[in-house]
């Protein structure tokens, strides 16, 4: 029996080709908002973080109302470093709408995406999005989609997926790229006639997968997830299994709390049906992948393991001189406490102790998603110290076997040389070169470790017009050495605030990253120079007074402007003996020794 009223779909695209807008439109045209209502733009990214970088980071359910049938809509994220949310999210719905940038074409997020959503077998519509932009070139875009299409082994029904013409941003969509739209309803239409409704089995006991944890202070964890069969009533007796682990006991627990989605929020209900995706509160240490199920018919709903992380980082107390000051957590309990909460909503997430008490190994999807945690973390109030990212090796038949990344980049023609030679140095391999326009579309496979650090030499060598976008590909055979960065540090002798005059002898050696004014400690690294070694520098050196004058000395001192370095940056250009350290208001970069003579005895003891 299927519930026709209902449609379940997500929204899956590479990061930036418009999916929260297309979202945001189908919000509007499907009667979400009142009329004078006053709604901001990109409406489903709801925190600080997803707003300042346009991008989506959690995945979010929304439905709109079109006719008689509710569509269920899942807002993905497109960046690869939270394709954790991607994959269990498909699981919930019944078909995606593939988004893909009417200018850029398929990009490795795309791929990544779509090969989940084929193997699950949904039925894909492919919207062509921003047919609006100057330089869109929607014929070959349409080529693309289905050479990727054929790349994947589609199966002949989804080769034959309807595709349609959308500008997300003015709310249009059409059948043919040559008739202009006026609305969205071409493309409520196919949602209705192309993706299936669910299958609603009501008679059978309930049964549901938790697809996706929210977490709200006052109930706890709020379960996500999509009816398989069955009717769970308010207040309802339930049992929550694991396929993945067979032989536990089932957890007894109750459904205090019911909700459906309705425009962006959440409606109480009192009963919900099989087919619905609902929102459930009242079980305590519910995870991802559990199967919540009557306890008459216990059944386990397979799941796929959630792919392990690649990159690791150890996150640890704040040790500096300046420990304490700025932050409002600072303990090793409080970091500890918060690292593990956040395991409990990001399932690609891994958090494991160390053999000293004060820190921990965080390991994610990518850099990103390590990024945006401790951004979070630091929006918090919380004071903590970063090491530089690593990969994780895994080791496959005896052989050591690293990550490997496919990498895209879009760059002008003339940057095609030192875009290779500079991938080439860090053991990338080129697949493929196709010109597109004036620019060039290049395809390498690079290991994971020869990315750090890569993405500001990149924008330098294509005078900031490039685009790179990569995803993890699989594990292959180590591939040797990587130099990580050929520049050195300037390093703070002692410990003070920063002085003009100490500042202008110090800007000749490199690139300062302070004014003057600044508190320092010794071994803070306050600049980069281009030599490969490390230089000690005394920014905190003032000029000594006398009563002589001589022609010259009272010359006023110019300094360069200091370069400001984002969260982004610093990881990036963090040094294997460098430490970052993370408070509210300040990023500092650290060398792990802090002390002058004792960084000079352990250089010379490695050697």
């Amino acid at each position: 029996m299927q519930n026709n009223h209902l449609r379940n779909v997500a929204i899956i695209a590479h990061v930036d080709h418009g999916k929260t807008t297309l979202v945001d439109e189908m919000l509007k045209q499907g009667g979400a908002f009142r009329e004078n209502q006053a709604v901001a733009e990109r409406v489903m990214d709801s925190n600080d973080l997803e707003r300042e970088r346009g991008i989506t980071i959690l995945a979010k359910n929304t439905a709109v109302q079109y006719g008689d049938v509710k569509i269920n809509i899942v807002d993905t994220p497109g960046h690869a470093d939270f394709g954790g949310e991607v994959e269990r999210i498909l699981k919930m719905v019944n078909g995606v709408i593939l988004l893909v940038d009417a200018a850029e074409g398929p990009m490795p997020q795309t791929r990544f995406v779509l090969s989940k959503a084929l193997e699950l077998g949904h039925r894909v519509i492919v919207v062509v999005n921003k047919i609006d932009r100057p330089d869109q070139r929607i014929h070959e875009v349409v080529d693309e989609v289905l050479e990727l299409l054929l790349d994947l082994d589609a199966t002949s029904e989804q080769l034959d997926s309807p595709m349609l013409f959308c500008s997300g941003r003015q709310g249009t969509a059409s059948y043919s790229p040559e008739v202009e739209g006026t609305d969205l309803k071409p493309l409520f239409e196919t949602i209705l006639d192309y993706i299936p409704a669910p299958e609603a089995d009501t008679e059978a006991p309930f049964q549901m997968l938790v697809s996706s944890i929210d977490y709200n202070e006052f109930v706890g964890r709020i379960a996500i997830g999509r009816i398989e069969r069955g009717v769970v009533k308010q207040n309802q007796e339930i049992a929550v299994c694991n396929f993945h682990d067979p032989d536990a006991v089932p957890k007894k627990a109750k459904a205090v709390s019911l909700y459906q989605f309705d425009g962006l929020g959440k409606a109480a209900v009192t009963e919900a049906t099989a087919g619905n995706i609902i929102a459930m509160s009242g079980i305590g240490d519910i995870t991802i992948g559990d199967t919540i199920c009557d306890p008459s018919a216990v059944e386990p709903i397979e799941f796929v393991k959630i792919s392990a992380p690649t990159i690791e980082m150890t996150f640890s107390v704040n040790d500096s001189p300046f420990a304490g000051r700025e932050g409002k957590f600072v303990t090793s309990r409080q970091l500890r406490e918060r690292l593990f909460r956040e395991t409990l909503k990001d399932v690609s997430l891994r958090v494991t102790e160390t053999d000293s008490t004060d820190s921990f190994n965080v390991a994610g999807r990518g850099e990103m998603s390590l990024s945006i945690l401790i951004e979070t973390m630091r929006r918090e109030g919380y004071e903590f110290q970063v090491s530089p990212p690593r990969v994780l090796y895994q080791e496959i038949d005896g052989q050591k076997c690293e990550p490997i990344e496919r990498l895209v980049v879009d760059v002008p023609s003339d940057c095609v040389g030192s875009v290779i030679e500079k991938i080439g140095s860090r053991k990338g391999e080129m697949l493929e070169m196709n010109p597109v326009g004036s620019r060039m579309k290049l395809e390498f496979l690079v290991p994971a470790r020869g990315l750090f650090g890569y993405r500001n030499e990149f924008l330098t060598d294509t005078k900031g017009e490039g685009i790179m976008a990569s995803v993890f590909e699989c594990y292959a055979p180590y591939k040797g050495e990587v130099s990580r960065r050929s520049s050195g540090s300037l390093v703070s002798f002692e410990t003070g605030e920063s002085v003009t005059y100490g500042l202008f002898n110090a800007q000749e050696r490199g690139v300062l990253f302070i004014g003057a004014g600044v508190p320092v400690y010794a071994g803070m690294v306050v600049g980069e120079t281009p030599k490969s070694e490390d230089i000690t520098v005394n920014i905190c050196k003032k000029k000594q007074l006398t009563n002589m004058r001589a022609a010259g000395s009272d010359d006023a001192l110019r300094l360069t402007t200091p370069r400001q370095m984002s969260l982004e940056q610093c990881l990036e250009f963090l040094a294997d003996d460098e430490l970052l350290e993370v408070t509210p208001e300040n990023l500092r970069l650290r060398k792990r020794i802090l002390g002058h003579a004792d960084r000079m005895k352990a250089l010379k003891g490695n050697k």
